[in-house]
Protein backbone atom coordinates (compact mmCIF):
# COMPACT_ATOMS: atom_id res chain seq x y z
CA UNK A 1 0.00 0.00 0.00
CA UNK A 2 1.17 3.73 -0.51
CA UNK A 3 2.09 6.12 2.45
CA UNK A 4 -0.88 7.86 3.02
CA UNK A 5 1.58 10.69 3.59
CA UNK A 6 2.74 10.56 0.03
CA UNK A 7 -1.11 10.55 -1.16
CA UNK A 8 -1.68 13.57 0.95
CA UNK A 9 1.05 15.86 0.15
CA UNK A 10 2.61 14.35 -3.01
CA UNK A 11 -0.52 13.26 -5.02
CA UNK A 12 0.92 14.83 -8.39
CA UNK A 13 3.59 12.48 -7.84
CA UNK A 14 1.67 9.49 -7.47
CA UNK A 15 -0.52 10.54 -10.15
CA UNK A 16 2.54 10.69 -12.64
CA UNK A 17 3.84 7.52 -10.95
CA UNK A 18 0.23 5.59 -11.61
CA UNK A 19 0.16 7.04 -15.01
CA UNK A 20 3.69 5.30 -16.02
CA UNK A 21 1.60 2.28 -15.44
CA UNK A 22 -1.56 3.07 -17.38
CA UNK A 23 -3.36 3.39 -14.36
CA UNK A 24 -5.44 6.52 -13.91
CA UNK A 25 -5.75 7.77 -10.20
CA UNK A 26 -9.25 9.90 -9.43
CA UNK A 27 -7.33 13.03 -7.78
CA UNK A 28 -10.62 14.54 -7.46
CA UNK A 29 -12.53 11.73 -5.73
CA UNK A 30 -9.45 11.24 -3.08
CA UNK A 31 -9.31 15.40 -2.65
CA UNK A 32 -12.92 14.84 -2.16
CA UNK A 33 -12.51 12.20 0.74
CA UNK A 34 -9.26 13.90 2.46
CA UNK A 35 -10.77 17.40 2.22
CA UNK A 36 -13.67 15.23 4.10
CA UNK A 37 -11.49 13.42 6.40
CA UNK A 38 -9.84 16.58 7.51
CA UNK A 39 -13.22 18.52 8.26
CA UNK A 40 -14.10 15.42 10.24
CA UNK A 41 -11.31 15.13 12.45
CA UNK A 42 -11.07 18.51 13.17
CA UNK A 43 -14.74 18.19 14.37
CA UNK A 44 -13.93 15.22 16.33
CA UNK A 45 -11.10 17.30 17.94
CA UNK A 46 -13.23 20.31 18.68
CA UNK A 47 -15.97 18.29 19.81
CA UNK A 48 -13.31 15.95 22.32
CA UNK A 49 -11.78 19.67 23.82
CA UNK A 50 -15.46 21.07 24.67
CA UNK A 51 -16.89 18.21 25.86
CA UNK A 52 -13.69 17.59 28.32
CA UNK A 53 -13.91 21.47 29.32
CA UNK A 54 -17.19 21.17 30.07
CA UNK A 55 -17.10 17.90 32.14
CA UNK A 56 -14.46 20.04 34.09
CA UNK A 57 -16.52 22.72 35.08
CA UNK A 58 -19.17 20.53 35.90
CA UNK A 59 -16.90 19.09 38.31
CA UNK A 60 -15.75 22.71 40.01
CA UNK A 61 -19.65 23.75 40.15
CA UNK A 62 -20.15 20.75 42.10
CA UNK A 63 -17.65 21.10 44.26
CA UNK A 64 -19.22 24.54 45.08
CA UNK A 65 -22.58 23.48 45.26
CA UNK A 66 -24.07 25.28 41.76
CA UNK A 67 -26.46 23.58 39.81
CA UNK A 68 -24.78 21.60 36.73
CA UNK A 69 -28.17 20.71 34.87
CA UNK A 70 -27.40 23.11 31.78
CA UNK A 71 -23.87 21.90 32.14
CA UNK A 72 -24.84 18.30 32.13
CA UNK A 73 -27.32 18.64 28.82
CA UNK A 74 -24.41 20.60 27.23
CA UNK A 75 -21.93 17.61 28.33
CA UNK A 76 -24.75 15.13 26.71
CA UNK A 77 -25.23 17.18 23.63
CA UNK A 78 -21.37 17.43 22.56
CA UNK A 79 -21.34 13.55 23.38
CA UNK A 80 -24.13 12.72 20.71
CA UNK A 81 -22.77 14.70 17.77
CA UNK A 82 -18.99 13.48 18.93
CA UNK A 83 -20.25 9.98 18.96
CA UNK A 84 -21.77 11.15 15.07
CA UNK A 85 -18.47 12.41 14.21
CA UNK A 86 -16.74 9.54 15.40
CA UNK A 87 -18.47 6.88 13.28
CA UNK A 88 -18.98 9.27 9.80
CA UNK A 89 -14.92 9.19 10.17
CA UNK A 90 -14.49 5.62 10.65
CA UNK A 91 -16.52 5.12 7.66
CA UNK A 92 -14.89 8.22 5.99
CA UNK A 93 -11.45 6.36 6.91
CA UNK A 94 -12.36 2.77 5.83
CA UNK A 95 -13.44 4.44 1.90
CA UNK A 96 -10.13 5.84 2.19
CA UNK A 97 -8.20 2.82 2.72
CA UNK A 98 -10.59 0.83 0.26
CA UNK A 99 -9.44 3.90 -2.31
CA UNK A 100 -5.95 3.02 -0.87
CA UNK A 101 -5.71 -0.56 -1.46
CA UNK A 102 -7.29 -0.89 -5.45
CA UNK A 103 -3.59 1.39 -5.86
CA UNK A 104 -0.68 -0.42 -7.33
CA UNK A 105 2.77 0.51 -6.58
CA UNK A 106 4.50 3.21 -7.78
CA UNK A 107 7.37 1.92 -10.57
CA UNK A 108 11.36 2.81 -9.70
CA UNK A 109 12.74 5.40 -11.35
CA UNK A 110 14.84 2.81 -12.93
CA UNK A 111 11.81 0.82 -14.60
CA UNK A 112 11.58 1.37 -18.30
CA UNK A 113 8.69 3.37 -19.95
CA UNK A 114 6.00 0.83 -21.71
CA UNK A 115 2.70 -0.57 -21.93
CA UNK A 116 2.67 -4.35 -22.68
CA UNK A 117 5.29 -6.78 -23.01
CA UNK A 118 6.82 -5.90 -26.49
CA UNK A 119 8.48 -2.34 -24.47
CA UNK A 120 10.27 -4.70 -21.96
CA UNK A 121 13.71 -4.59 -22.12
CA UNK A 122 16.61 -7.32 -22.34
CA UNK A 123 19.24 -6.65 -19.77
CA UNK A 124 21.01 -9.99 -20.73
CA UNK A 125 21.60 -13.84 -22.41
CA UNK A 126 22.93 -16.86 -21.53
CA UNK A 127 23.53 -20.08 -23.16
CA UNK A 128 22.52 -20.66 -27.43
CA UNK A 129 19.65 -22.03 -27.63
CA UNK A 130 20.09 -25.36 -29.32
CA UNK A 131 20.20 -26.65 -32.37
CA UNK A 132 18.74 -29.71 -34.09
CA UNK A 133 19.09 -31.54 -36.76
CA UNK A 134 15.35 -33.07 -36.69
CA UNK A 135 11.92 -30.77 -35.85
CA UNK A 136 12.00 -30.07 -32.05
CA UNK A 137 8.76 -31.21 -30.12
CA UNK A 138 6.76 -29.20 -27.88
CA UNK A 139 6.69 -31.09 -24.44
CA UNK A 140 3.01 -32.17 -25.08
CA UNK A 141 4.49 -34.38 -27.67
CA UNK A 142 7.42 -35.28 -26.00
CA UNK A 143 5.28 -36.36 -22.82
CA UNK A 144 2.59 -38.21 -24.75
CA UNK A 145 5.52 -40.15 -26.53
CA UNK A 146 7.04 -41.23 -23.28
CA UNK A 147 3.35 -41.90 -21.94
CA UNK A 148 4.41 -40.23 -18.94
CA UNK A 149 2.21 -37.39 -19.25
CA UNK A 150 -0.96 -37.14 -19.51
CA UNK A 151 -3.75 -34.17 -19.81
CA UNK A 152 -7.00 -36.07 -20.06
CA UNK A 153 -6.74 -38.31 -16.98
CA UNK A 154 -6.01 -35.01 -15.20
CA UNK A 155 -9.16 -33.62 -16.66
CA UNK A 156 -11.08 -36.57 -15.89
CA UNK A 157 -10.22 -36.22 -12.38
CA UNK A 158 -10.85 -32.88 -11.93
CA UNK A 159 -11.11 -30.28 -15.23
CA UNK A 160 -9.03 -28.31 -17.18
CA UNK A 161 -5.52 -26.61 -16.80
CA UNK A 162 -4.21 -30.10 -14.66
CA UNK A 163 -1.90 -32.26 -15.83
CA UNK A 164 -0.62 -35.56 -14.31
CA UNK A 165 2.89 -36.95 -14.42
CA UNK A 166 4.26 -40.37 -13.98
CA UNK A 167 7.27 -42.63 -14.04
CA UNK A 168 10.47 -40.82 -14.90
CA UNK A 169 9.06 -37.32 -15.39
CA UNK A 170 6.80 -37.60 -11.67
CA UNK A 171 10.79 -38.35 -10.76
CA UNK A 172 12.56 -35.39 -12.78
CA UNK A 173 9.99 -32.92 -11.22
CA UNK A 174 10.88 -34.20 -7.84
CA UNK A 175 14.56 -33.96 -8.49
CA UNK A 176 14.21 -30.71 -10.19
CA UNK A 177 12.88 -29.75 -6.60
CA UNK A 178 15.71 -31.57 -4.58
CA UNK A 179 18.08 -29.90 -6.72
CA UNK A 180 16.89 -25.91 -6.34
CA UNK A 181 16.23 -26.53 -2.92
CA UNK A 182 19.81 -27.70 -2.01
CA UNK A 183 21.14 -25.17 -4.18
CA UNK A 184 19.58 -22.20 -2.63
CA UNK A 185 19.96 -23.32 0.93
CA UNK A 186 23.49 -24.89 0.72
CA UNK A 187 25.54 -22.25 -1.76
CA UNK A 188 23.04 -19.20 -1.18
CA UNK A 189 22.27 -18.62 2.28
CA UNK A 190 18.65 -19.40 2.34
CA UNK A 191 17.06 -20.61 5.20
CA UNK A 192 14.26 -23.34 4.18
CA UNK A 193 10.29 -23.14 5.48
CA UNK A 194 7.23 -24.97 5.29
CA UNK A 195 4.31 -23.38 5.38
CA UNK A 196 0.21 -23.68 5.30
CA UNK A 197 -1.08 -23.74 1.73
CA UNK A 198 -4.30 -22.12 2.90
CA UNK A 199 -4.32 -18.96 4.14
CA UNK A 200 -6.40 -16.11 5.82
CA UNK A 201 -7.92 -13.10 4.03
CA UNK A 202 -5.29 -11.09 6.02
CA UNK A 203 -2.75 -12.66 4.71
CA UNK A 204 -3.68 -12.37 0.68
CA UNK A 205 -3.95 -8.62 1.93
CA UNK A 206 -0.84 -8.45 3.32
CA UNK A 207 1.40 -9.51 -0.02
CA UNK A 208 -1.36 -7.80 -2.46
CA UNK A 209 -3.38 -10.34 -3.55
CA UNK A 210 -6.69 -8.51 -2.05
CA UNK A 211 -8.97 -7.17 -2.51
CA UNK A 212 -7.79 -6.22 -6.10
CA UNK A 213 -7.35 -9.98 -7.60
CA UNK A 214 -10.21 -11.84 -5.86
CA UNK A 215 -11.54 -13.56 -8.84
CA UNK A 216 -8.03 -15.14 -9.81
CA UNK A 217 -8.07 -17.02 -6.09
CA UNK A 218 -9.54 -20.07 -4.85
CA UNK A 219 -11.49 -19.44 -1.83
CA UNK A 220 -12.87 -22.31 0.54
CA UNK A 221 -15.83 -19.92 1.58
CA UNK A 222 -17.00 -21.91 4.87
CA UNK A 223 -13.74 -20.93 7.03
CA UNK A 224 -12.78 -18.10 4.75
CA UNK A 225 -9.27 -19.77 3.75
CA UNK A 226 -7.61 -19.23 0.13
CA UNK A 227 -5.76 -21.42 -1.56
CA UNK A 228 -2.00 -19.56 -2.08
CA UNK A 229 -1.33 -18.93 -5.22
CA UNK A 230 2.52 -18.65 -4.40
CA UNK A 231 4.56 -19.33 -1.59
CA UNK A 232 5.37 -15.65 -1.64
CA UNK A 233 1.89 -15.21 -0.09
CA UNK A 234 2.57 -17.20 3.37
CA UNK A 235 6.55 -16.94 3.90
CA UNK A 236 6.27 -12.81 3.39
CA UNK A 237 3.21 -12.39 6.19
CA UNK A 238 5.89 -14.39 8.18
CA UNK A 239 6.86 -10.99 9.22
CA UNK A 240 3.24 -9.85 9.31
CA UNK A 241 2.86 -7.55 12.53
CA UNK A 242 6.57 -8.26 14.13
CA UNK A 243 9.35 -5.82 14.31
CA UNK A 244 12.79 -7.37 14.09
CA UNK A 245 16.20 -6.94 15.17
CA UNK A 246 18.63 -4.99 12.14
CA UNK A 247 20.63 -7.52 13.16
CA UNK A 248 18.54 -10.20 11.67
CA UNK A 249 18.21 -8.87 8.50
CA UNK A 250 18.50 -9.67 5.63
CA UNK A 251 16.13 -12.60 6.17
CA UNK A 252 15.98 -14.83 3.66
CA UNK A 253 13.41 -17.45 2.95
CA UNK A 254 13.49 -20.71 0.86
CA UNK A 255 9.92 -22.42 0.38
CA UNK A 256 8.71 -25.25 -2.10
CA UNK A 257 5.31 -25.20 -2.45
CA UNK A 258 2.10 -25.89 -4.58
CA UNK A 259 0.21 -22.86 -6.71
CA UNK A 260 -3.28 -22.48 -7.45
CA UNK A 261 -5.13 -19.71 -9.72
CA UNK A 262 -8.19 -19.89 -11.37
CA UNK A 263 -6.15 -17.80 -14.51
CA UNK A 264 -9.47 -15.71 -14.52
CA UNK A 265 -8.13 -13.02 -17.13
CA UNK A 266 -6.23 -15.80 -19.66
CA UNK A 267 -9.36 -16.81 -21.06
CA UNK A 268 -8.04 -18.61 -24.30
CA UNK A 269 -4.20 -18.07 -23.17
CA UNK A 270 -1.79 -20.95 -22.94
CA UNK A 271 -4.32 -23.18 -23.52
CA UNK A 272 -1.79 -26.61 -24.33
CA UNK A 273 0.16 -28.25 -21.97
CA UNK A 274 1.57 -27.14 -18.76
CA UNK A 275 2.31 -23.80 -19.35
CA UNK A 276 -0.73 -22.03 -17.74
CA UNK A 277 -2.13 -24.02 -14.96
CA UNK A 278 -4.50 -24.16 -12.47
CA UNK A 279 -1.77 -26.05 -10.03
CA UNK A 280 1.57 -26.03 -10.13
CA UNK A 281 4.55 -26.04 -7.90
CA UNK A 282 7.54 -22.97 -7.58
CA UNK A 283 10.55 -23.32 -5.58
CA UNK A 284 10.07 -19.37 -4.37
CA UNK A 285 12.63 -17.13 -2.93
CA UNK A 286 12.03 -14.42 -0.55
CA UNK A 287 14.06 -11.78 1.58
CA UNK A 288 13.22 -9.40 4.31
CA UNK A 289 15.54 -6.12 3.98
CA UNK A 290 16.87 -2.94 5.23
CA UNK A 291 15.48 0.08 2.88
CA UNK A 292 18.77 0.89 1.82
CA UNK A 293 19.86 -2.52 0.93
CA UNK A 294 16.90 -3.68 -1.54
CA UNK A 295 18.22 -3.11 -4.51
CA UNK A 296 21.52 -4.58 -4.60
CA UNK A 297 19.38 -7.63 -2.79
CA UNK A 298 17.23 -7.52 -6.02
CA UNK A 299 20.12 -7.83 -8.58
CA UNK A 300 21.35 -11.15 -6.09
CA UNK A 301 18.13 -12.34 -5.77
CA UNK A 302 17.95 -12.27 -9.58
CA UNK A 303 21.44 -13.79 -9.81
CA UNK A 304 20.32 -16.86 -7.31
CA UNK A 305 17.14 -17.90 -9.87
CA UNK A 306 19.63 -17.49 -12.89
CA UNK A 307 22.03 -19.72 -10.98
CA UNK A 308 19.12 -22.66 -11.18
CA UNK A 309 19.27 -21.99 -15.00
CA UNK A 310 22.99 -22.17 -15.39
CA UNK A 311 23.67 -25.28 -13.47
CA UNK A 312 20.71 -26.96 -15.84
CA UNK A 313 22.66 -25.59 -18.60
CA UNK A 314 19.37 -23.90 -20.26
CA UNK A 315 19.64 -20.79 -22.36
CA UNK A 316 17.95 -17.70 -20.74
CA UNK A 317 17.58 -13.96 -21.25
CA UNK A 318 17.19 -11.54 -18.27
CA UNK A 319 13.91 -9.11 -19.39
CA UNK A 320 13.41 -5.63 -17.19
CA UNK A 321 9.79 -5.27 -17.61
CA UNK A 322 8.41 -1.86 -18.61
CA UNK A 323 6.14 0.25 -16.16
CA UNK A 324 2.96 -1.08 -18.04
CA UNK A 325 3.67 -4.63 -17.53
CA UNK A 326 4.81 -5.09 -14.24
CA UNK A 327 2.85 -7.09 -11.34
CA UNK A 328 0.25 -5.08 -9.02
CA UNK A 329 2.76 -4.54 -5.92
CA UNK A 330 6.29 -4.81 -7.45
CA UNK A 331 8.22 -1.28 -7.60
CA UNK A 332 10.88 -3.21 -10.15
CA UNK A 333 10.96 -6.57 -12.00
CA UNK A 334 13.09 -8.38 -13.64
CA UNK A 335 11.77 -11.46 -15.57
CA UNK A 336 13.77 -14.77 -16.09
CA UNK A 337 12.97 -16.31 -19.73
CA UNK A 338 14.18 -19.83 -20.70
CA UNK A 339 14.33 -21.07 -23.81
CA UNK A 340 11.61 -23.15 -25.18
CA UNK A 341 12.50 -24.96 -28.86
CA UNK A 342 8.67 -26.32 -28.94
CA UNK A 343 7.82 -22.52 -29.07
CA UNK A 344 10.88 -21.66 -30.87
CA UNK A 345 10.59 -18.38 -27.94
CA UNK A 346 12.04 -17.51 -24.55
CA UNK A 347 8.59 -18.11 -22.13
CA UNK A 348 8.50 -16.63 -18.50
CA UNK A 349 9.94 -19.34 -16.02
CA UNK A 350 10.81 -16.68 -12.91
CA UNK A 351 9.89 -12.86 -12.02
CA UNK A 352 11.94 -11.24 -8.82
CA UNK A 353 10.93 -8.16 -8.06
CA UNK A 354 11.69 -5.44 -5.03
CA UNK A 355 8.37 -3.98 -3.45
CA UNK A 356 10.25 -1.68 -1.03
CA UNK A 357 7.86 -1.36 1.58
CA UNK A 358 4.29 -1.79 -0.27
CA UNK A 359 3.68 -4.89 0.99
CA UNK A 360 5.41 -4.00 4.73
CA UNK A 361 3.26 -1.20 4.85
CA UNK A 362 0.03 -3.78 4.53
CA UNK A 363 1.24 -6.11 7.12
CA UNK A 364 3.31 -3.83 9.48
CA UNK A 365 6.59 -5.65 8.80
CA UNK A 366 8.80 -4.20 10.33
CA UNK A 367 12.69 -3.43 11.94
CA UNK A 368 14.13 -1.57 14.82
CA UNK A 369 16.41 0.98 13.59
CA UNK A 370 19.89 0.73 14.29
CA UNK A 371 19.80 5.05 13.91
CA UNK A 372 17.17 5.86 15.57
CA UNK A 373 16.01 2.99 17.74
CA UNK A 374 12.42 3.04 15.96
CA UNK A 375 10.43 0.46 13.96
CA UNK A 376 10.58 1.27 9.85
CA UNK A 377 9.08 -1.04 7.44
CA UNK A 378 11.28 -3.33 5.99
CA UNK A 379 11.88 -3.94 2.29
CA UNK A 380 10.16 -7.00 0.73
CA UNK A 381 11.61 -8.78 -2.07
CA UNK A 382 10.53 -11.85 -4.04
CA UNK A 383 11.13 -14.50 -6.95
CA UNK A 384 10.75 -17.94 -8.11
CA UNK A 385 14.14 -19.83 -8.33
CA UNK A 386 12.54 -21.39 -10.25
CA UNK A 387 8.61 -22.38 -11.87
CA UNK A 388 9.32 -26.11 -10.99
CA UNK A 389 6.60 -27.41 -13.90
CA UNK A 390 8.47 -24.54 -16.64
CA UNK A 391 11.88 -26.03 -15.67
CA UNK A 392 10.85 -29.59 -16.84
CA UNK A 393 9.29 -29.12 -19.67
CA UNK A 394 12.33 -26.53 -20.41
CA UNK A 395 14.46 -29.52 -20.00
CA UNK A 396 12.29 -31.85 -21.82
CA UNK A 397 12.61 -29.30 -24.97
CA UNK A 398 15.96 -28.87 -24.79
CA UNK A 399 17.63 -31.96 -24.02
CA UNK A 400 15.28 -33.76 -26.86
CA UNK A 401 16.73 -36.19 -29.22
CA UNK A 402 15.12 -37.62 -32.62
CA UNK A 403 13.42 -40.38 -31.04
CA UNK A 404 11.75 -38.53 -28.65
CA UNK A 405 14.01 -39.45 -25.90
CA UNK A 406 15.47 -36.86 -23.59
CA UNK A 407 18.70 -36.64 -22.11
CA UNK A 408 18.71 -36.07 -18.20
CA UNK A 409 20.97 -33.15 -17.61
CA UNK A 410 24.12 -33.85 -15.78
CA UNK A 411 23.49 -31.59 -12.29
CA UNK A 412 20.17 -34.03 -11.82
CA UNK A 413 21.59 -37.48 -12.07
CA UNK A 414 22.53 -37.77 -8.72
CA UNK A 415 18.77 -36.63 -7.74
CA UNK A 416 17.63 -39.78 -10.18
CA UNK A 417 19.39 -42.54 -9.15
CA UNK A 418 21.94 -42.49 -12.36
CA UNK A 419 19.34 -42.14 -14.55
CA UNK A 420 20.80 -40.38 -17.97
CA UNK A 421 18.00 -41.12 -20.33
CA UNK A 422 14.21 -40.84 -20.12
CA UNK A 423 12.83 -43.52 -22.95
CA UNK A 424 9.43 -44.98 -22.96
CA UNK A 425 9.31 -47.88 -20.90
CA UNK A 426 8.19 -50.28 -23.75
CA UNK A 427 11.65 -49.27 -25.48
CA UNK A 428 14.13 -49.59 -22.77
CA UNK A 429 15.50 -49.13 -19.01
CA UNK A 430 13.64 -46.00 -17.33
Amino acid sequence: MLDPQLLRNRLEEVRAGLARRGVPLDVAMYQALESGRKELQTRTQELQAARNSKSKAIGAAKAKGGDVSALMAEVARLGDELKSCETRLAELQTRIQEFALQLPNIPHASVPDGKSPEDNVEVRRWGEPPEFDFKPRDHVDLGAALAEMDFDVAAKIASSRFVMLSGTLARMQRALIQFMLDLHTREHGYTEVYVPFLVNADSMRGTGQLPKFKADLFHVPERDFYLIPTAEVPVTNIARDAILDAGELPRKYVCHSPCFRSEAGSYGKDTRGMIRQHQFEKVELVQLVAPSKSYEALETLTGHAEEVLKRLRLPYRVVALCAGDMGFAAAKTYDLEVWLPGQNAYREISSCSNFENFQSRRMMARFRSPETGRPELLHTLNGSGVAVGRALIAVMENYQNADGSIRVPEVLRSYMGGVSLIERRDRGKT
